[in-house]
């Protein structure tokens, strides 16, 4: 029989796999989007299923440990942010099934100049994603911070391009619906910069016990843009 030591380190595991599909169905998301790769997009659409199915089962995991092992301090802190960063990576998994979706629509129109922007800021919150689970799995408070303090330069990105794509669509109205996808595929970025960030303060409370209690740091309210 398992101790709990033994099931919590498998549940972490889990995570730390779990946090692998998220990180290559982003990559191909914006990989797909910027090279206009109908194909690779179909393929991510196909492939969220797994990172869904993965969350499941550890959330699952998580709720027998916490039923059967009653555990306390440390092993249920693990246990909880397993099950909590769990559902970030399997909503990041679904954003990035929205870009390829939003990767499909676009295909049907000419090229719209700000791919390359896009594709500027995906690699700053994949980035993120790297550096954040590398946290997670070494329990590094702080480099988790580091990416909790970056929430601001993605905002800074999104700011960017919305008025981008703004400024497309209204110099041009054939650049409407690309540049409107392309918008929505910029904020799926954006807010999967924000679930980067709400994992990090998992690791923070995992490590530490404590909640941060400072202000995330942000630009300008992206809300108030859309």
């Amino acid at each position: 029989m398992k101790t709990i030591r033994e099931e919590i380190e498998e549940l972490a595991s889990n995570v730390s796999r779990l946090g692998g599909v998220a990180e290559q169905l982003l990559a191909d998301a914006l990989s797909a989007v910027v090279r206009r790769d109908t194909i690779l997009a179909q393929q991510v659409i196909a492939r969220d299923i797994v990172a869904d199915n993965a969350e499941r089962e550890i959330e699952r995991a998580a709720l027998r440990i916490i039923a059967l092992r009653q555990p306390v301090a440390v092993d249920l802190r693990h246990a909880v942010a397993a099950m909590r960063i769990a559902g970030e990576l399997e909503r990041i998994g679904d954003l990035a099934k929205s870009i390829a979706k939003r990767t499909l629509a676009i295909n049907l129109s000419d090229p719209v100049p700000v791919h390359r922007g896009v594709g500027s800021m995906g690699r700053v919150v994949a980035s993120l994603l790297h550096q954040v689970l590398d946290a997670y799995t070494a329990q590094d408070v702080p480099n988790a911070l580091l990416v909790w303090r970056q929430d601001e330069d993605v905002d800074v990105h999104y700011e960017s391009l919305f008025r981008e794509l703004l400024t497309y669509m209204m110099e041009d109205p054939r650049k409407i619906t690309p540049s409107a996808h392309l918008l929505f595929v910029a904020k799926n970025i954006e807010r999967i910069g924000d679930h980067c960030t709400n994992i990090a303060e998992m690791v923070h409370f995992l490590v530490t016990g404590e909640e941060i209690t400072a202000e995330r740091p942000r630009g300008m309210d992206t809300n108030e843009l859309d």
